[in-house]
């Protein structure tokens, strides 16, 4: 599982910086200085090539620069930029190989021709802002010797991830290659000239942690990642539901995994925590397991638009393209994992209750017998914080086919042995994929976990880690902190129920933090993530300047503009009216406050009426089409549209069904419901090879 030293990266470069080029030099601990060829960058004409390293290429340069890894080049407005990481973290070792997390970043303008007044162009400088805080926002995780974007399993059987005479970028899962947009120009360059290669480093947006523990005297390492999906990325209410392409919003691939020596085998890497802050150095990982599950949006269009509500307007778009983008999707995905599991936690009443129905109309329309939906009202069943309930989805699951023995077995002191393959996927969605997802994937990776340990003989027959308290602080923490770094890279908060995560009780000091949360996620989605997501937009390549697609300018009118400064100096007026000294001949605070109120309540009804003006919509693409949707389908209200509140579609808002062939079951307090209708069933897709 680890890369090949003649096809890794450098794991450290010297920038030599001068007027007409810039020099990478290797000069990594594992580089020979000299030896290799050197990467140029030619400031005229942009041109990427690698010369021999040749004392007269790297001497009179103005500057140099220690590097840790080139992230790839971005062209902006007026200039292409190129991205380097100048510090890093080493927070684990896994394999014997080192794994960091990106810290500091310098944007440096490729054109040395480039004026200063070029660079504070207005359009120019808000797209640099956009860049520079996304590489600061964003967890990125990279390793020189191993695949952080393939599962274990597919970096043991694909055919291509796992042949490490490769290159890392090429055997790296397309998907979780954050950067590979940064890195497009130079994966073209190394197309044409191999020696490019050891300089593309591929960085992984996500969460990582591993712990060194032990259970009956044994000895072994635990982790867990999160690896983000580049397709579709955004925030909370700007991205929701699939494309065209049958990518799916806040999609991710949870990889939880248990690496031991066997018998004999002691953690020493436990000392070295202690000393580096990471485990794992010296795990030689003779056996190892993982187990993989998936989160994504409800595979339909659909999405929730602000307009200043607690509630946005829920939009359920019935577009013709839909059953094609959803058997896109699940084709993808039985192709990649095998068999679908999909759990459905969101409402079956109430404002969600569209979103499922949609989701079953998709179902049933979709003929893929290697798609398997159940549905789980998880408010209904956990209600009054007994979120323990959760196993009953789990032996829902398993009458269903889910087995606890389906996962991934690798035992290299036979040779690379592939005991098992875990070759069917629990794919888990909520309104948010965040916080009751969190909940129920913990639960099945505990349920796993205990057949994994148990299989190991760490675990002896009959225990569960339920009853070591150790090693369960250990879990808990993991599962939540992963919880709420996935939560902050869409909602910008932290994961809501991680109290019952962290310690398996629900607690009300746990429900005040989520109360918080909730507010501050509320301000954070209609004032702030419109530059987030502007910010995805950029990075991912979502948008370019090639599209010929200008920044969104601001073209409300000046009353608009001016209504939320009336509101706060209304708001302010009151408070002086109240406790300022007046003449005994001044109007009276009663007369004062009651004018201040008439024009605050007058400001605020404006404002609230039009409330769309007021989100922080993105600015790249803006989502006119979903802002103003007036196809067929479903919609809760058209609130803060200047008055026009109503629902449109069919009479009913809801599509005639009839049934197809794709499996539904429900649990709902142990009933199953029968299978949603559907009108028009789609081809299905034969299964393909499977890997996970």
């Amino acid at each position: 599982m680890s890369s090949n030293p003649a096809s890794a990266p450098h794991d450290g470069l010297k920038l030599y910086i001068s007027p007409d080029v810039y020099v990478f030099e290797p000069a990594g601990e594992l580089s020979e200085k000299g030896k290799g060829p050197v990467l140029t960058i030619d400031r005229k004409s942009g041109e990427i090539s690698t010369k021999p390293a040749v004392d007269g290429l790297l001497t009179a340069r103005e500057r140099t620069m220690d590097v840790n890894g080139i992230l790839g080049f971005l062209k902006l407005s007026t200039t292409e930029f190129l991205v380097v990481i100048t510090s890093r973290s080493r927070v684990a070792t896994l394999f014997g190989k080192p794994i960091y997390l990106a810290t500091d970043f310098r944007v440096l303008p490729i054109s040395s021709s480039v004026k200063s007044n070029l660079l504070s162009n207005p359009v120019e400088s808000a797209l640099l802002a956009m860049l520079k805080t996304h590489l600061y926002s964003a967890p990125f995780y990279f390793s020189y010797g191993i695949d952080l974007t393939n599962s274990f399993q597919r970096q043991a059987t694909h055919p291509v991830a796992s042949d490490l005479s490769k290159p890392l970028w090429e055997r790296a899962d397309e998907r979780f290659f954050w950067n590979r947009h940064l890195h497009s120009r130079t994966i073209a360059a190394a197309e044409a000239d191999p020696e490019v290669s050891p300089f593309i480093l591929p960085a992984m947006y996500g969460f990582l942690a591993i712990k060194s523990a032990t259970i009956n005297d044994k000895d072994f390492v635990f982790g867990l990642l999160a690896r983000r999906s580049r397709h579709r990325a955004g925030t909370r209410y700007f991205s929701r539901g699939i494309d065209e392409d049958g990518h799916v919003s806040n999609f991710n691939e949870s990889e939880q995994f248990v690496v031991y020596d066997g018998q004999g085998g002691k953690v020493t890497g436990a000392a070295f925590e202690k000393d580096h802050n990471e485990v794992g150095g010296r795990v030689e990982g003779k056996i190892r397991m993982s187990y993989v599950q998936t989160r994504g949006s409800v595979p339909v269009f659909w999405a929730e638009v602000n307009n200043l509500r607690y509630k946005p307007d829920l939009l359920i778009m019935e577009k013709p393209e839909t059953a094609e983008a959803t058997r896109k999707h699940f084709d993808e995905q039985t192709r990649i994992y095998g068999t679908n599991y999909l759990a459905n936690l969101v409402n079956q009443k109430g404002y969600e209750k569209p979103v499922k129905e949609a989701y079953e109309a998709a179902m049933t329309e979709l003929e893929n017998d290697k798609v398997i939906y159940t549905y789980f009202d998880f408010h209904h069943e956990c209600k009054g914080m007994k979120f323990e309930r959760v196993m009953g989805l789990v032996h829902t699951l398993e009458e269903k086919g889910l087995s606890s023995d389906n996962f991934f077995h690798l035992d290299t002191s036979a040779g690379k042995k592939i005991v098992r393959s875990q070759d069917a996927v629990l794919r888990t969605n909520c309104m948010d994929c965040l916080d009751r997802t969190n909940v129920v994937q913990s639960t099945f990776g505990r349920w796993i976990l205990n057949k994994q340990l148990t299989l190991l003989g760490i675990l002896k027959e009959g225990q569960g880690v339920e009853s070591q308290g150790e090693f369960m602080r250990i879990f808990r923490n993991i599962w939540a902190d992963h919880a709420d770094v996935v939560s902050k890279a869409y909602s910008g908060t932290g994961a809501l129920k991680t109290d019952f995560t962290r310690t398996g009780k629900r607690s009300k000091e746990g429900a005040l933090q989520d109360g918080i949360n909730s507010i501050t996620r509320y301000v954070k989605n209609n004032y702030f993530d419109g530059a987030r997501q502007d910010a995805y937009d950029l990075f991912t390549g979502a948008w370019s300047p090639e599209s010929g697609k200008l920044p969104h300018v601001d073209k409300r009118t000046l009353l608009v503009k001016s209504m939320p400064i009336v509101l706060v100096f209304a708001l302010v007026m009151i408070v002086c009216s109240i406790v300022v000294p007046r003449r005994p001949d001044a109007i009276s605070a009663t007369a004062l406050v009651t004018f201040w109120l008439v024009v605050a309540s007058a400001s605020f009804w404006f404002i609230t009426d039009r409330g769309l003006d007021y989100v922080a919509w993105p600015t790249l693409n803006r989502p006119e089409s979903v802002m103003y949707y007036d196809g067929p389908g479903y919609s809760s209200g058209r609130y803060g549209r200047g008055g026009v509140v109503g629902h449109w579609g069919t009479a009913s808002n809801k599509p005639t069904r009839t049934p197809a062939k794709a499996k539904i079951t429900q649990n709902n307090r142990g009933r199953r419901a029968a299978a949603y209708a559907a009108s028009a069933a789609a081809e299905g897709n034969g299964a393909a090879a499977t890997t996970i």
